[in-house]
């Protein structure tokens, strides 16, 4: 099989493959393989019938990546390729019946795990357990005149700023956060197969959200970015961007935590309707 680092060039390759997997985990887009490539020092494994992603955890453990269900791999080949990682990942749970367990093993990690909601839960944020959301946007509505746009490369300069106010309101180092994978996501807007929409409070810049589709069904948000000092203002983005959702799409990923409390803590007070697990495969020893 040939081996290739993952570059733009490798767009038409992987993204109908991927389309057509059918896989509702937030690492079946193009543009999160992409965007990713080097936190995770992606490579692709390749011939005229199989494609697999080769890549790191952010633990160093390394995996493959198929991008098609695995009764279309046969068993040497995968054998074969299973000896150079670590495992398979992240293999979605419909697939686990297709690795029998007397010959292998799964498990998952918490922290990889997608959370995802339903877009009439985000549209409404109906329910005792969302009153405080309900609330935060009703106070947000109450105190600023917001303007969502639809984001176009010439409004891209304002999604810079705002990215720019947040990364230094996180008050972390560029390399600890999701900057240049959003940064990048932004100047190539036009290239990758993403879509977004920009939120201005009282005419100025003050939040972004860019999205992928997953499946026909669900849309995944790679990148939520907004300005601390609008209190209210990721409700109203999240509310705003479901309502104005073609009906096709029925759920949102709000992708994993990565084990950070911060974000476990924000997207489980949005009470997730389904939680996506990844598993890691490998042989029994």
């Amino acid at each position: 099989m040939r081996n290739e680092k993952l570059s733009f060039e490798h767009k038409a390759l992987l993204a109908d493959r991927l389309k057509k997997a059918n896989v509702p985990l937030s690492e079946y887009s193009f543009a999160n393989l992409y965007l990713f490539r080097k936190a995770h020092d992606y490579e692709l494994l390749f011939d005229d019938e199989h494609v697999f992603v080769k890549g790191k955890t952010y633990n160093n453990a390394t995996f493959l990546m198929p991008t098609q269900p695995p009764q279309s791999t046969h068993f040497d080949l995968l054998k074969q390729l299973l000896a150079t990682v670590d495992f398979l990942f992240p293999i979605p749970e419909t697939w686990l019946v297709h690795f029998p367990t007397d010959r292998f093993e799964f498990h998952y990690d918490e922290a990889d795990t997608d959370y995802v909601y339903t877009v009439e839960k985000m549209a409404t944020f109906k329910g005792r357990r969302l009153s405080k959301k309900r609330n935060l946007l009703k106070q947000f509505l109450a105190q600023y005149s917001p303007q969502p746009t639809r984001l176009s490369f010439k409004r891209i300069a304002d999604a810079i700023e705002i990215l720019e106010h947040w990364q230094r309101d996180v008050d972390l180092p560029p390399a600890e956060t999701d900057y240049e994978a959003c940064l990048e996501a932004l100047k190539m807007y036009d290239q990758l197969p993403i879509c977004g929409v920009i939120y201005y409070v009282n005419r100025e810049p003050a939040g972004f959200i860019l999205a992928e589709e997953l499946t026909d069904e669900m849309l995944v948000l790679h990148f939520a970015k907004g300005e601390k000092r609008f209190k209210g203002l990721y409700q109203y983005m999240y509310n705003t961007f479901a309502k104005e959702l073609p009906h096709h799409y029925d759920q949102l990923n709000f992708e994993q935590d990565l084990g950070k409390l911060a974000l476990r803590i924000a997207k489980s007070s949005y009470v997730p309707d389904a939680m996506l697990k990844k598993y890691r495969v490998k042989f029994k020893k």
